[in-house]
């Protein structure tokens, strides 16, 4: 069993930037895919960015690809995303997903372990 837990997200202005991290605990996902979606009040849950295990390749979403990095580091079991330029359509509640295995999946039925969340709110 593996537990996620989100943490960075807060109220910033249009322009501006945030680092959400994403601790995992129960066992170590070195050999995990990890991954980042959001939902927005009313819309279905969206793929942003993943990282294989090895940290060698990332996959992004069109909305975020260049203004969004997402990045991990094994030794402390930890995920992030570096969120730059934000817009208000970036509004959404923040989720991290893992999986065990090399594929890459950018669905969310494919992720097996999720976080909680952690609310981002771009807005002047």
């Amino acid at each position: 069993q593996v537990q996620l837990v989100e943490s960075g997200g807060g109220l910033v202005q249009p322009g501006g930037s945030l680092r959400l991290s994403c601790a995992a605990s129960g066992r170590t996902v070195s050999a995990y895919v990890m991954g980042w979606f959001r939902q927005a009040p009313g819309k279905e849950r969206e793929f942003v960015a993943a990282v294989s295990w090895s940290g060698a390749n990332t996959y992004y979403a069109d909305s975020v690809k260049g203004r969004f990095t997402i990045s991990r580091d094994s030794a402390k079991n930890t995920m992030y995303l570096q969120m730059n330029s934000l817009k208000s359509e970036d509004t959404a509640v923040y989720y991290c997903a893992t999986r065990p295995g090399l594929v890459v999946p950018t669905t969310t039925n494919d992720y097996r372990y999720w976080g909680q969340g952690t609310q981002v709110t771009v807005s002047s």
